[in-house]
């Protein structure tokens, strides 16, 4: 197994373990990751977004179903159930992952999934209707990065 596939395991073992500090340890400095959720985020916030969703993510269950690793490019389609806090609805999430690599670590990182797919199971018909929408999709990037920014917020206090 070369190198670069090893880390990609390494990163999604630890999320499944909730370990954030594995998880990021896999990540670059200069870690850009973007995703349908948060949209982009660069260095520390995108490994704070990593330990909030391990800190807040009690019934969450992370499932590697495989990924392919070469010397600058990766890839991984990955599994997220659990249940949507607002609403109490259970998720299925089928997320893909493409990756970039430098010195060792992930230097790139950017999730891709069905918004409109996941907003149905989350939030029922009225994320069905709207969830494909570029509104929902700014609207939800706005309470997630304000969640983020509270969450490094109250770590910066302690």
């Amino acid at each position: 197994m070369n190198v670069n596939k090893k880390l990609i395991e390494q990163f999604y073992t630890a999320f499944a373990a909730a370990n954030a500090d594995k998880m990021n340890a896999c990540y670059h400095d200069n870690i850009e990751f973007s995703d349908p959720a948060f949209g982009q985020l660069k260095g520390e916030k995108a490994k704070a977004m990593w330990a909030m969703l391990c800190q807040n993510g009690k019934d969450l269950k992370v499932t590697l179903v495989s990924s392919e690793a070469y010397e600058k490019e990766g890839t991984a389609q990955w599994n997220a159930k659990y249940i949507f806090s607002k609403t109490g609805r259970e998720v299925e999430n089928i997320i893909h992952a493409k990756f970039k690599f430098a010195e060792g670590k992930i230097i790139k990182h950017d999730d891709t999934f069905n918004l409109r797919k996941w907003a149905g199971q989350a939030m029922g018909i009225k994320g069905k209707i709207l969830g494909g929408t570029r509104f929902f999709r700014e609207r939800l990037q706005e309470q997630t990065n304000y969640m983020l920014k509270k969450y490094m917020e109250n770590k910066a206090k302690h």
